[in-house]
Parts: structure tokens; sequence; C-alpha cells
């Protein structure tokens, strides 16, 4: 199956800035090339920066744990794909709400996968912050997020 590509074209809006459009950019880049492309090396390479906090508590701080965590779970699902549907950006904080599939033929399937909101602070080019929250659609990714989701490995907090 082909990778899902972020249109940022069909999600750009009209009325951010110019810094809030960089914004946007460079966060559709990052997640096309983490989540889609599963090029670690290019977001290593592009946006590893010192600064990475992280507020989901399952993933420790820093650009190579989230590399970790995420080359992880594409090893064991490797068809994970992330639909962006909808970016607000304001100022320095961008926000996609997304359909995140594990298995290629639930991808456009709402009632399978995860409903995610992702939240990230961006600082001089650098993404410096994010937060999530997820929905799971299925009984399976009820499971997974119940089995997976009690190890804290983090201090940030959710908030």
């Amino acid at each position: 199956m082909d990778t899902i590509q972020i249109n940022f074209d069909s999600l750009k809006k009209e009325h951010w800035t110019a810094q809030e459009t960089e914004n946007a950019k460079l966060l559709v880049d990052f997640v096309q090339k983490l989540m889609n492309d599963h090029d670690f090396d290019a977001v290593r390479d592009n946006f590893g920066n010192p600064y990475y906090r992280q507020h989901n508590r399952a993933i420790p701080d820093g650009m190579d744990a989230l590399l970790e965590y995420v080359g992880a779970f594409t090893k064991r699902f490797p068809d994970y794909a992330y639909d962006v549907k909808r970016i607000h950006v304001d100022g320095d904080s961008v926000i996609f709400h997304s359909h995140v599939t594990i298995n290629a033929k639930h991808r456009g399937n709402e009632k399978k996968g995860l409903n995610i909101i992702d939240i990230w602070k961006i600082e001089n080019g650098n993404i410096v912050e994010h937060w999530d929250s997820l929905q799971p659609m299925d009984a399976f990714m009820r499971f997974y997020n119940w089995m997976t989701g009690g190890a804290i490995r983090n201090n940030n907090g959710v908030y």
C-alpha cells in the first residue's frame, strides 16, 4: 500500500500569519517523515534538538526517545499511518487532528485505529514540546492502550 502523504495545501488556512504557516509546514514535514515515511534518520538529522520535552507520559524526553518509541511501534505495525484531517495554528502552537491506523486495510475506516489530537510548541524553528490525547476507535486499540499505557517515563505532567 502507498504511504499516506499529508497534503499541506488542502489543510492550510488563509488567516495564518507567515510565521504560523512556517510552523505548520515544519510540523507537516516532521510528521510525514516520522509517522508515515518512518524515515527516522531524516527526523534525527532535520529535527533533532536537545530541547524536545514530551508530555505523553509513556515516552521519555528527547527526540531520540521519541524515535525509539515510534521505531519499536512501526516494527510491530509496519503499516502504521497518520492521516492528518485538520491543522490549527496559534502562534507557536500547532495542533493536528488525525486518524491513525496500524493496518493498511483500515485506512479511511473511522471505526478502526485512533483519533488523535497532537499539540506541538515551536521555538526558533525547533519543535520543543509535545502533548497528545488519544481516543481508541476499536477494541484492539482500546486493549493495546490499556496494556501499554501504564508506564510513566517522564515527570512532565500531561498539562
